[in-house]
């Protein structure tokens, strides 16, 4: 049995892993669910948005399965990636209707614990500061995470994207620490592009990039361009993972616009699971799931409207778990 901390959150969050729990439990794994609360709803009603109860909840865990937050996303998720020390955020960019998008397939490999995200911030007479932080410890962690990604998912290139023409000091520690990493691994091929360029080659060549391996504003940043290259934030998961914890989580926010409206497509949160399945060890069932989930995308009978359908959020995923 896998004890799972369940945190929705706000918006559509509630409403994606509500449909995804239902695909789970078609599975032949026994889960056990304990949801805990967190978010701009929770802050409006205890008075803070990350209860002490919910981080110990989420530590206690085999892993966590996460919604979305709102306006507290900076008190929420990130202080929740904080908290399980996952120094790692994986991203995959993946089409999975491939006649409509081509054939994208590549992982963005985002450093999780430093970058202007520690929120040092400060106000001056002229307007705010804001530092940003890399050190050579973290930048050798993520830069080796990515490579052996590369080697265990047999990719054959690691891209490393910084702005160092102008960042000479930060960017460039970061390059030049990945240029060591990249010693170490003669197999897999280096590279390295400029933020603003990687911006623009995604658009222009994507089938150029295998596995991106960036500090935490650039991952996310590229990580939602990369996410319109296949459909939109509906279709992007992504994985939080340290040495002792793991932390699922769809790219996309809570949606206040349509939250409610139970038309928000589960794909990414199921997709989502999906790497939770892979972190518990259950491989096999992942790509169980996966491969229905890209049949009934590809069938296009019963999936949400952005997916040009009119099924709603739980239909999709009853469908999805019935054809499992």
């Amino acid at each position: 049995m896998y004890n799972i901390a369940v945190i929705p959150g706000d918006g559509i969050g509630k409403e994606v892993v509500e449909a995804t729990l239902k695909v789970l439990d078609k599975l032949p794994i026994e889960f056990n669910y304990t949801h805990a609360v967190a978010g701009d709803e929770c802050k409006e009603n205890c008075g803070e948005a990350l209860p002490d109860e919910t981080i110990q909840i989420a530590k206690d865990a085999d892993a966590v399965l996460f919604g979305a937050a709102g306006e507290t996303a900076a008190d929420v998720i990130v202080r929740l990636r904080h908290e399980l020390e996952t120094f790692v955020n994986l991203r995959p960019v993946k089409s999975v209707q491939p006649e409509k998008y081509g054939n994208i397939d590549f992982m963005i490999v985002r450093e999780n614990t430093e970058d202007l995200y520690i929120g040092d911030e400060e106000k001056t007479p002229e307007g705010a500061i804001a530092r940003k932080k890399v050190t050579k410890k973290a930048s050798e962690k993520i830069c080796d995470y990515a490579f052996k990604y590369a080697v265990d998912t047999n990719r054959s290139k690691v891209t490393a994207v910084h702005k160092a023409n102008v960042l000479k000091i930060s960017d460039g520690l970061f390059k030049k620490t990945f240029y060591e990493v990249a010693e170490n691994y003669p197999d897999i091929e280096s590279n390295d592009f400029y933020v603003d360029a990687t911006a623009m080659y995604l658009i222009t060549n994507p089938l150029d990039f295998e596995v991106i391996v960036t500090s935490n504003l650039y991952g996310d940043i590229l990580s939602d361009e990369g996410a319109g290259l296949v459909g939109g934030l509906g279709m992007i998961p992504s994985a939080n993972i340290g040495d002792n914890n793991g932390l699922f989580e769809p790219v996309h926010g809570s949606a206040p616009d349509i939250a409610g409206k139970l038309i928000a497509n589960p794909a990414a949160t199921i997709l989502s699971a999906c790497m939770m399945l892979d972190y518990l060890g259950e491989s096999e069932q992942a790509r169980r799931v996966e491969e229905v989930l890209i049949d009934v995308i590809q069938e296009a009978k019963v999936v949400t409207p952005d997916l040009g359908g009119n099924a709603s959020t739980y239909e999709m995923a009853e469908y999805i778990a019935s054809k499992l």
